[in-house]
């Protein structure tokens, strides 16, 4: 029982890409969930490491987390030293007041941003946390995780942001309903809903190049990339891991790398 299991959406690019290589080691059994594999990812699997892209649509999330439920429930229980499930995916739909996301593609947009958002997390976690809970009974059981990446927008309310910042706080407050229910069990899992920093990713990109007219922070996200005060994914990464090997990982169900 040396291996250690992690299975990480949203891996193909951004800080979900930085993660997947830094968990790319020997011992260790990484599963990346995305709507597309990586190539570089693919060529970079060292000796002793095994890694399985899933090419997968999280914003219909229930065929991936039947998928992994399946998957799962094949392995054997005592495999793995420990198992983690990383919801990392999410994706900004167009930045407007929601008054004027009133086209087709606006909706659509909307409903898939919080679909990725909170419903793939949530049907994601529930496979995981069904397919692993013998895993932690048995002798030497493994130990659990879920580790959701939340955002400060989910704790901080922004104009022109509200699918995004409505499916982060959605995720925050699940991961506090779903800390109850793995606390109440003699084996259960810790989790947490963790907010990684301002990163350096297509997704500032996209915030600082929206038009000022729908979106009034748009300076100010500018400033942080003119700044310096992004983070990069590298970086970004390198703590949201150190932080899932805390100790005390769990204690705290929300919880920002920054208060380190």
């Amino acid at each position: 029982m040396t291996q250690q299991l992690f299975v990480l959406t949203g891996a193909s690019r951004g800080m979900g890409l930085a993660m997947a290589q830094q968990l790319l080691q020997p011992g260790h059994t990484l599963v990346c969930m995305a709507r597309n594999s990586n190539a570089q990812l693919a060529a970079a699997v060292p000796a002793g490491a095994t890694l399985e892209q899933w090419t997968v649509d999280l914003s219909d999330p229930a065929p991936a987390a039947l998928r992994l439920h399946a998957w799962l429930v094949q392995q054997s229980a005592g495999r793995y030293a420990s198992a983690t499930l990383i919801n990392n995916a999410g994706v900004i739909p167009r930045i407007a007041p929601l008054s004027a996301c009133t086209s087709a593609r606006d909706m659509a947009e909307q409903a898939s941003a919080l679909r990725l958002g909170l419903e793939a997390p949530m049907l994601l976690s529930a496979a995981f946390l069904g397919a692993t809970e013998a895993w932690g009974a048995a002798p030497h059981g493994a130990a659990r995780k879920v580790l959701n990446i939340s955002s400060g927008l989910g704790r901080r309310a922004m104009a022109s942001q509200a699918a995004y910042c409505a499916a982060k706080a959605g995720l925050d407050h699940f991961t506090r309903c779903l800390a109850l229910d793995e606390a109440a069990k003699a084996h259960g899992a810790k989790v947490c809903s963790l907010a990684p920093g301002v990163i350096d990713t297509d997704m500032q990109v996209q915030l600082r190049g929206a038009k000022e007219v729908d979106f009034p922070d748009v300076q100010n996200f500018a400033s942080l990339k003119t700044g310096g005060m992004l983070t990069s994914p590298t970086a970004a990464a390198a703590r949201v891991l150190a932080w899932l090997e805390r100790a005390d990982f769990g204690s705290q169900p929300v919880a920002d790398v920054r208060d380190a």
